[in-house]
């Protein structure tokens, strides 16, 4: 089999259907990590950064997270730091495992935020979930395979180890138990807040800013498009037109065709590469990121002082490995 390289990053030179093969080959109550990792920086890195893009936005629509978001002005004058940071922190335990001291690093700097805001457990399970489930069903509507069980299982073995660490209570021990507390929470808190809707729209015209070629106005309206009734209900967004529904449904499903006839991707995908990240070029440290107010609803179960670590972007340009 024949090996290329596209900007850097290699694909093929194994089976098309690589990945999965591997992390079927793989206990998911064990090698959750390295299963994780294989569908993040592997076979749907794009679809997973998507899907938690717009997860992000579904803990908007709660008001009392959107609240907190829009008080602390961190998602709207400081928009492009706090996304690199929230994507940075989550990616180094996956990445690193979370037995690795940079992983233990990240974890701890997420609890050092979050202990400086009352934060019920219940917000916390919920924003928890939603990184459950939604990249699994952004992925079985629009990614070019569904997840397989022993993907899914791993999932939420890895998101229950997170939460385990972040000191998050009562979370499920399924998909399904995820599934059922996410979609339960929406229709009991969904509803529109102001500041929750700065917020997103301060978001969503920084994912504008990551396709530069494309008017912004555009990248809006195929993001509204790609919300469901409930989400754009709750953020107070009108609905795009049914033709253009159809049109973004139809292009992200041949999108999702498409790329059945790519090989494999060899290089990993990691969102530290990215130029999306714009706050830092020259590298970063892991216990300076994010901010530093003062005290987390949850107790940080690593109480080891960690030293500074640093990553540094890879060479490769902005949407280099998009696909």
């Amino acid at each position: 089999m024949t090996t290329i390289t596209v900007r850097g990053q290699r694909f093929g030179g194994v089976p098309r259907d690589h990945w999965r093969r591997v992390n079927d080959s793989l206990d998911p109550d064990t090698d959750f990590v390295q299963i994780y990792r294989n569908l993040a920086v592997h076979e749907f890195p794009w679809d997973i950064t998507q899907a938690l893009s717009f997860a992000l936005f579904r803990t908007f629509a709660v008001p009392g997270v959107g609240k907190l978001l829009d008080d602390t002005g961190a998602f709207t004058g400081a928009t492009q730091k706090r996304y690199d940071d929230t994507v940075l922190l989550l990616e180094v335990p996956f990445l690193r495992g979370f037995d690795d001291e940079q992983g233990r690093a990240a974890i701890r700097r997420i609890n050092q935020m979050h202990r400086s805001y009352d934060i019920p457990n219940h917000e916390m399970l919920y924003v928890l979930a939603t990184f459950v489930v939604v990249p699994q069903r952004w992925i079985s509507v629009w990614g070019k395979r569904p997840m397989t069980a022993i993907e899914v299982r791993a999932s939420v073995r890895y998101f229950r180890t997170l939460g385990k660490h972040m000191g998050i209570s009562d979370m499920p021990d399924s998909f399904e138990g995820f599934a059922h507390l996410m979609d339960d929470y929406e229709a009991e808190y969904f509803a529109f807040d102001p500041g929750a809707r700065r917020v997103a729209d301060a978001t969503l015209a920084l994912l504008a800013s990551f396709v530069s070629p494309v008017p912004k106005g555009v990248v809006r309206v195929v993001s509204l498009a790609l919300m469901d009734a409930p989400l754009r209900n709750a953020l107070g967004y009108s609905h795009p037109p049914l033709a253009l529904e159809r049109l973004v449904t139809a292009a992200m499903r041949a999108r999702g065709c498409a790329l059945r006839l790519f090989p494999a991707r060899l290089t990993q995908r990691r969102n530290a590469d990215s130029q999306r990240m714009r706050s830092y070029s020259d590298g970063f440290d892991i216990a300076q990121l994010g901010t530093f107010p003062g005290g987390c609803p949850v107790r940080s179960v690593d109480a080891h002082a960690s030293r500074s670590t640093r990553a540094t972007p890879g060479p490769y340009p902005a949407g280099a490995s998009d696909r």
